[in-house]
């Protein structure tokens, strides 16, 4: 699969520190359906005993094939952030305030 420039992916690592898995989302609105989908299911897990104690995190990653410094992977993809300098986190946040 070719990435370009504008692509996002959200990343879930399901149980901390395993590798995270990574699923093309096209806008912000379906990254925070898909991290907020993902993080009720571990939650149900673990209300109703499926899972026992665990640790995951997830994010919103965007394409970006010039070089980012430090917040960059090798493969060219780098943290999201709108133009307010908001995270998918402080979307998702505001949006169930």
């Amino acid at each position: 699969m070719s990435n370009k420039k504008g692509d996002l992916r959200v990343w879930w690592v399901p149980q901390m520190p395993c590798k995270a898995f990574h699923v093309p989302v096209k806008s912000v609105d379906e990254a925070v359906l898909v991290l907020t989908t993902l993080a009720n299911y571990d939650l149900f897990q673990l209300e109703n005993n499926i899972k026992g104690d665990f640790c995951n995190a997830g994010g919103l990653n965007v394409f970006d094939d010039r070089d980012c410094g430090d917040h960059e992977d090798e493969d060219g993809w780098t943290d999201w952030y709108d133009d307010e300098g908001n995270d998918i986190d402080d979307v998702i946040m505001a949006r169930t305030a």
